[in-house]
């Protein structure tokens, strides 16, 4: 095996049996380029296990976390039907090393986009748009890692549940979002959070796939990136999502 293949066979692993790992950064310094080679790399390990690509994330969607990771974009991982989780249902905690949960906003893809978009031709191929909890999860010791290490773990991408879907006519510039736990608000923020606008996260989606030969395809599910901080999770835990204008998005965790 490669260098990237082992290392491809670490971050799988880590991720599937919920065992947390030391950073790859301490013992490998990874180029932006060889993070998404061993991100790619072991998402086909999933592919061959018989999970299917169901759309991507992005990460590091806001200013103030670009600066605090050093990067001057945002990163984006590959989603899977293994890590959808139901709404309104139970996740269990058995499945994370220590996750957290973030508001975001998720597009639904009616047709093809890939290369360099405007935001006009991005919105002209979603077919709806949903509020949205991601669980992020990252496999490395204390939840600590630079932009390789997070990058090769599939940018933290490990569950996500969506709300209803509605028409994508709903103005998503400046959305209210409150995340509650146990009916207590947690986190308050705006989808402006979402790069300014979350259009731009999907337009930045749609150049990114392509440069590595892949394109958001009709039926994908894209998350924009967290609208506030991430809350960690705990067993017990009620989590609701509210958007203003778009509705509501809730589970509970479980063992």
């Amino acid at each position: 095996m490669s260098r990237l293949d082992q290392l491809a066979a670490y971050v799988d692993e880590a991720a599937l049996t919920a065992t947390e790992i030391a950073q790859i950064s301490e013992t490998h310094k990874l180029t932006i380029a060889e993070a998404y080679a061993v991100q790619a790399l072991s998402v086909q390990r999933r592919y061959a296990r018989g999970e299917t690509r169901v759309g991507v994330k992005m990460g590091l969607t806001s200013r103030a976390k670009m600066i605090q990771v050093g990067v001057s974009d945002v990163v984006w991982g590959r989603l899977t039907d293994a890590m959808r989780e139901e709404e309104g249902g139970t996740v269990s905690m058995a499945r994370y090393i220590h996750p957290r949960v973030e508001p975001e906003i998720a597009f639904l893809m009616k047709a093809p986009l890939a290369g360099r978009v405007s935001p006009l031709e991005a919105m002209a191929a979603v077919g709806a748009v949903a509020p949205a909890l991601e669980i992020i999860d990252s496999r490395y010791k204390a939840f600590k890692f630079d932009v390789g290490d997070v990058i090769a773990d599939n940018s933290s991408s490990s569950g996500f549940v969506i709300g209803q879907w509605a028409p994508p006519t709903v103005d998503l510039s400046n959305l209210g979002m409150v995340l509650s736990i146990d009916g207590r608000a947690g986190e308050i923020g705006s989808s402006a959070a979402i790069l300014g606008h979350p259009v731009r996260s999907l337009v930045a989606a749609a150049r990114m796939v392509a440069e590595a030969g892949e394109r958001l395809e009709a039926g994908d599910i894209v998350l924009a990136g967290g609208a506030t901080a991430a809350i960690p999770m705990a067993v017990g835990q009620s989590v609701l999502l509210e958007v203003e204008s778009l509705g509501q998005v809730a589970f509970n965790v479980g063992d």
